[in-house]
């Protein structure tokens, strides 16, 4: 019988889950074992699971489950150096060179085990079969919104939260902007889900945006056009040979640019088409600083559909629900292209 084991979050600010009580019940009736741990912060209640048939145990337990259990979570498993033995479904950023990958890669190498990276979790077409982007854009968007209004108040935006809904996170930003006028946006990467959540933020917020994706990329840049707004929103998952967006020049440039929202936050790859900062920020520190005079805010947090736990674990659960059906045969679709994913990159460590 397959054994999925939702594992509780362990990362400060989680609050999401991969797979409701109503996925869960489904699960259970399709044949599969589900066992899920209880969490002091999951957004939606252990009662849910426990009528849905799964067994519950302890938080942080998965180290013990048994060796055929697949271990199911979102965020990164604590970095204690330990031996990878299961086999786990999780966002590894693992594939394209960060340097904490390599050493996640290294512990599932030690121990036996495997990864079933979510990021790449793709059908025959090679697009994403689940993905949290609706979210992300939302309150990336938000974020960046509110990096600008204490910009104008003379500051830089201060600790993040999360919210019970977008109405409420709509309500913090019309505190923010009492008194203010509206900033200019672009947004690159705005017709896939990422960019679509962020264009709805800014526009309920009567931000004017210019909607950019592929075709008006495609020359390579430079792009003087990203400098000539207040906010620019990163919106696309940066692949080899993608074009610079803003150059490190831009710190020193004649600019209206005061906000980066890096909402693809991926810093540390490669690929990475923002060039004036080498780190993601986090929710107790959301903008980073990288030059005065005018101010230049980026904010990148790795975490963002989290300020909106309910909402986006139910949209994101919705769509995976049809391949964790799949879990009995992990070695077809999306699943054995997710495991050629990790051979590949395994190998070569």
């Amino acid at each position: 019988m397959t054994h999925l084991w939702v594992r509780a979050e362990q990362r400060a600010h989680e609050e999401r889950v991969g797979l409701t009580p109503e996925g869960a019940a489904a699960l259970v009736k399709a044949g599969l074992r589900v066992t899920v741990e209880e969490s002091h912060v999951r957004a939606i209640p252990i009662d849910g699971y426990r009528a849905a048939g799964c067994e519950i145990v302890v938080e942080n337990l998965w180290p013990e489950a048994p060796a055929d259990a697949i271990i199911f979570g979102l965020k990164e498993l604590p970095e204690d150096g330990t031996p990878l033995r299961h086999r786990h479904i999780m966002f590894g950023h693992a594939f394209k060179g960060q340097p904490a990958g390599r050493v996640l890669l290294q512990r599932f190498k030690a121990g036996g085990g495997a990864l079933y990276d979510l990021e790449y979790l793709v059908g025959e077409d090679g697009r994403r079969v689940a993905a949290f982007g609706y979210w992300a854009g939302y309150a990336g968007a938000a974020v960046s919104l509110k990096c600008w209004a204490a910009q104008q108040r003379g500051g830089i935006c201060g600790p993040v939260t999360r919210y019970d809904g977008k109405a409420a996170l709509l309500e913090s930003l019309a505190a923010d902007y009492a008194g203010l006028g509206r900033p200019r946006a672009i947004i690159i990467g705005a017709l896939g889900r990422v960019g679509t959540g962020a264009a709805d933020c800014l526009t309920a917020m009567g931000v004017a945006v210019t909607k950019w994706d592929m075709a008006e990329t495609a020359s390579g840049g430079p792009f003087p056009q990203v400098l000539a707004h207040e906010i620019f929103l990163n919106c696309i998952l940066a692949r080899p040979g993608c074009p610079v967006f803003v150059p490190a020049s831009a710190k020193t440039d004649p600019r209206a640019l005061t906000v980066i929202g890096d909402i693809a936050c991926d810093p540390t790859s490669d690929f990475s088409p923002i060039k004036v900062y080498d780190r993601a920020t986090d929710w107790d520190a959301p903008a980073l600083r990288v030059a005065e005079v005018p101010p230049l805010d980026v904010t990148a947090i790795d975490n963002l559909p989290s300020m909106l736990p309910v909402e986006s674990s139910q949209d994101y659960a919705g769509q995976l629900l049809g391949s964790l059906l799949t879990l009995g045969a992990l070695d077809t679709d999306v699943w054995g292209r997710a495991k050629a994913e990790f051979d590949a990159h395994v190998a070569a460590v």
